[in-house]
């Protein structure tokens, strides 16, 4: 007679697509081997285990294209192949890239960063740490469960902490850590109590399932449901910087090594906004009516504090250039809310969201750029300020031109076509979907923008103060610099490339 426990324990054996966990399998594994190689390699050779980084992350984002010829989940609910924890559809791919690619661009400027630091930075912590982090960035888009996607969401955002703070005997680096990780701390709370509550009216952490079952709780379930579909969207409006959420950007970006600066600013918000769209579109679906008028609200408070802030910024002051792009990035992240909101309202809800993640292209690769050009000024002028920028033509064209280019893509205007079409096209989400008055806020915002940008761009071609000292450029930082002007080139180019998600199914 055949014991009972047989069939149970078939049932609980999974077989897992190790191809379509590849690409963040492969960060955590190469972060392991760093932080184990740290313990055999002389200090002679720490710079070994940045290379070794730099080829893991690329390796990684090579694995994402055999992904490409099709969808494909896994850990997924026995006798019911649609429920999964973990699915390699095309927007996972497409964040995951731009997650990887964000933490290969870091990484370059890192090997940079860590040699002028003199070992004022730990190598072997400094890469499993961003290693670490960008694994759990590349997991979180992928997953389709509540339980996995606040996991991936801690993953990414743990050693992101430990990296701002790094800086050892660093009053102002220590500072940046502590406020980073109190609000993170208190989003992850928020979020979890929603999550809790969403679980205990529904019954389930399938984002599918959840969409299916939060419609039809019963009757004395229905506020603790809203209370959690609440409190979720709360929890990520922290992790995206949306206002009233943002007051850790700005001293986080000046206390941390700038590449951390620049990996927070893309990849931070590629994890943001992709569980922020998980959690509405796919999860809360039915709630739209509670999370569109929000989000609407949020893209309009944040992007205009974003852009006052950054418009506020004087050119004297000891890191205003990396504050200008702090402040930037929030009133970017504003313009990013804006599709996520429409979504609430269009009766294509994934043409919305291909808006958001068609922006998020366009300003991951200028915004590293920037951020790129930021790091050279600041191996010669260690206070970072926007008037140490005077007469950076003279003293380096081609990074004078690029950062030129980089931030008239951020401000939308040609010959920064990418830019210019990104913002149409988020502009275009908003008036489809009859919020006219978020058109109207973007606008006006757009226009504050450009002065900024506009006046930091001249800057650049004014005759520099005194002799020129020409800056030298380190190969890392010539390769991150020159992939990403490249790469802004190409979209300018072609920008059918990034704004066809714009016109595609994601999901």
């Amino acid at each position: 007679m055949s014991s009972p426990v047989q069939p149970l324990a078939a049932n609980l054996v999974q077989s897992v697509d190790w191809l379509a966990i590849a690409p963040p399998t492969l960060a955590a594994v190469v972060a392991l081997v760093v932080l184990v190689a740290d313990l055999f390699v002389g200090e002679q050779k720490k710079a070994l285990l940045g290379w070794l980084s730099v080829v893991g992350l690329a390796a990684s984002a090579l694995l994402l294209l055999p992904l490409l010829d099709g969808d494909r989940s896994t850990f997924c609910l026995n006798g019911n192949a649609d429920v999964c924890s973990y699915t390699a559809d095309r927007f996972t791919l497409v964040i995951q890239f731009l997650v990887l690619g964000g933490a290969l661009l870091a990484a370059l400027l890192s090997v940079t960063a860590l040699k002028d630091a003199d070992k004022g930075l730990p190598e072997g912590e400094y890469w499993f740490l961003l290693l670490s982090s960008a694994a759990g960035a590349a997991l979180l888009p992928a997953s389709r469960d509540l339980a996995t996607l606040i996991v991936a969401l801690e993953v990414a955002s743990l050693p992101a902490f430990a990296l701002v703070g790094l800086r050892q005997g660093d009053r102002k680096s220590s500072e940046a850590a502590l406020k980073f990780f109190l609000s993170s701390v208190t989003a992850t709370a928020v979020s979890l109590m929603g999550i809790s509550f969403v679980y205990a009216s529904t019954g389930t952490l399938y984002l599918t399932q959840v969409a299916d079952r939060i419609q039809h709780v019963d009757g004395q379930l229905h506020t603790l449901a809203q209370t959690g579909v609440v409190l979720t969207l709360v929890g990520f409006a922290f992790k995206v910087a949306a206002v009233p959420f943002h007051f850790w950007v700005p001293d986080t970006y000046v206390g941390a090594p700038l590449p951390i600066a620049a990996y927070l600013s893309v990849v931070g918000k590629a994890v943001g906004f992709s569980g922020l769209i998980l959690v509405t579109v796919v999860a809360f679906p039915s709630y739209a009516d509670v999370w569109g008028p929000a989000l609407a609200a949020l893209a309009a408070l944040t992007m205009t504090v974003g852009n006052v802030g950054a418009l506020r910024q004087q050119a004297t002051r000891a890191y205003s250039a990396v504050r200008l792009l702090a402040w930037s990035s929030v009133g970017q992240a504003g313009y990013l809310l804006v599709p996520i909101a429409a979504a609430a309202y269009s009766d294509d809800a994934e043409h919305s969201i291909g808006s958001t993640v068609a922006y998020a292209l366009m300003y991951a690769a200028v915004n590293l750029g920037a951020f790129a050009v930021a790091a050279l000024v600041g191996r010669t002028r260690a206070l970072n300020r926007i008037s140490d920028y005077r007469g950076l033509y003279a003293k380096n064209p081609l990074a004078a031109v690029l950062l030129a280019f980089f931030l008239l893509c951020l401000a939308g205007l040609p010959p920064g076509i990418i830019g210019l079409f990104a913002k149409v096209t988020v502009f275009a989400a908003a008036v489809d979907a009859g919020l006219g008055w978020l058109a109207v806020v973007m606008a006006v915002n757009v226009v504050i923008a450009l002065f900024y940008y506009l006046q930091w761009t001249a800057l650049l071609f004014r005759s520099p103060e005194g002799e020129p000292v020409k800056h030298r450029l380190p190969a890392p930082l010539t390769a991150a610099i020159t992939l990403t002007g490249l790469l802004a080139v190409a979209l300018s180019g072609a920008p059918q490339l990034v704004l066809r998600f714009a016109d595609t199914a994601l999901f």
